[in-house]
């Protein structure tokens, strides 16, 4: 292993690594993002609880929500999306919608990360104090409004340390992509390695941008964070809460 080796070969090979690193954030933030949308919509359904006033129809349809979703979630959370991404890619992506190995990356990190989203999502819903929805339906809002106006914001600052989390995973990951032929960082640092038949130096520069990566993701989010905590210190609970939402809206 040479340092000096390994600088020449990143001066050498830059647009190479820039091209990977590109190709990497973009699945990896498309993904998170198009995650956490789905999450938000599985983690919901949820955390919808059946209630002994609810007619047979409403119970059956909750139930079979929960029944669809915990599939979704078991599945998705109890594979590796190594594996994923070679069963969806050669089954329905691209024989059936055509996609390019970069967008069908997009599409396998987003189905992965909406399973662990989901069950962030409602855990963030669960720290939320129950009073407040109770508060919102002593004042007339419906399951709907409360869930959309009182719970979800709270529930996703609460929830936002954990959905980072999987971001910073998610640039890490987008390297088992390789194997669908995605030219992110991994595939980019594999076929410079290949072609000098020098491994250790390459790699080497691979793992420092994975760090750089990470770490500035990391920093980033913190401050995001600092700031939601500054912002909701004096955040009122309860009744109070739910007056003032209900009162924005009228």
């Amino acid at each position: 292993m040479s340092f000096t080796k390994a600088w020449e070969l990143f001066q050498t090979y830059l647009p190479l690594f820039a091209y990977g690193i590109r190709i990497t954030l973009f699945i990896s933030l498309s993904g998170t993002i198009i995650g956490l949308l789905i999450g938000l919509v599985v983690g919901g359904i949820r955390a919808i609880k059946v209630e002994p006033r609810d007619s047979f129809l409403q119970s059956f349809c909750k139930r079979f929500a929960h029944a669809l979703t915990s599939i979704y979630i078991e599945v998705f959370r109890g594979t590796p999306m190594i594996v994923q991404g070679m069963f969806l890619y050669h089954s329905l992506l691209k024989p059936v919608f055509g996609l390019n190995s970069v967008w069908a990356g997009v599409v396998i990190v987003s189905i992965n990360t909406g399973a662990y989203m989901a069950e962030i999502i409602r855990a963030g819903i669960q720290s939320v104090d129950i009073g407040q929805s109770e508060a919102a339906r002593s004042l007339g809002m419906t399951p709907m409004q409360s869930m959309t106006h009182i719970i979800l914001p709270q529930a996703i600052k609460n929830a936002f340390p954990a959905m980072g989390n999987e971001f910073v995973v998610n640039i890490k990951d987008t390297s088992v992509l390789n194997v669908i032929s995605v030219t992110e960082l991994y595939f980019e640092t594999a076929k410079i390695a290949g072609s000098i038949f020098r491994y250790a130096e390459p790699f080497f520069i691979s793992a420092v941008l994975y760090f750089i990566m990470t770490f500035v993701t990391t920093r980033i989010l913190r401050f995001i964070e600092k700031r939601l905590n500054h912002t909701a210190s004096s955040y009122p609970t309860s009744q109070t809460v739910v007056e003032a939402t209900v009162k924005g809206q009228l």
